[in-house]
């Protein structure tokens, strides 16, 4: 009885699978990062977008005040967030309307003088719900017991943080 040798493929080996499992290995974790990656991009625009609201919501309380301590002077009656901030922000569009905000760049603030909202187009609209067509979060200026502030359009849920 002779030992005959294991023929092994030239083409297929035993390194040759192992290195493919490596590679399947990294492959994966490269697609595990690049997913953590956005979502880690998403939540830092998230904080950029509430706190741009947060800087529009304090011109408008503030805007209220001055015109409240002074209401002879027109120059306060400023419709436009925007204009009331001490430096506009260098992602401000300028006005366009709703249904064009599809033309902005993403990563956009726009003001539409006919709702008046403030919107802002997003980078990573995947990981908003309600997902929408355009991508893009819409804020009404609205005055409620004569103090005026940014009020959500719809109930957006960013990352699973809702938008306020």
């Amino acid at each position: 009885m002779t030992n005959a040798p294991i023929l092994s493929s030239p083409l297929w080996s035993r390194r040759l699978t192992e290195w493919c499992l490596v590679a399947l290995v990294l492959l994966g974790l490269g697609f595990v990062f690049e997913r953590e990656t956005r979502a880690l991009r998403a939540q830092s625009e998230r904080a950029l977008v509430g706190s741009s609201l947060a800087s529009l919501r304090t011109a408008l309380v503030l805007n209220r005040l001055a015109q409240r301590v002074r209401p002879e002077d027109k120059s306060l009656a400023v419709q436009n967030p925007f204009l009331l901030l001490q430096q506009i922000p260098a992602n401000f569009a300028g006005e366009v309307s709703m249904r064009n905000v599809h033309r902005v760049a993403p990563g956009s603030w726009v003001f539409d003088p006919a709702c008046p909202c403030v919107g802002y187009r997003l980078l990573y609209p995947e990981w908003l719900e309600p997902a929408l067509e355009v991508g893009a979060v819409w804020f009404r200026i609205t005055n409620t017991q004569g103090d005026s502030t940014l009020t959500p359009l719809a109930d957006y849920l960013w990352l699973g943080t809702r938008l306020k």
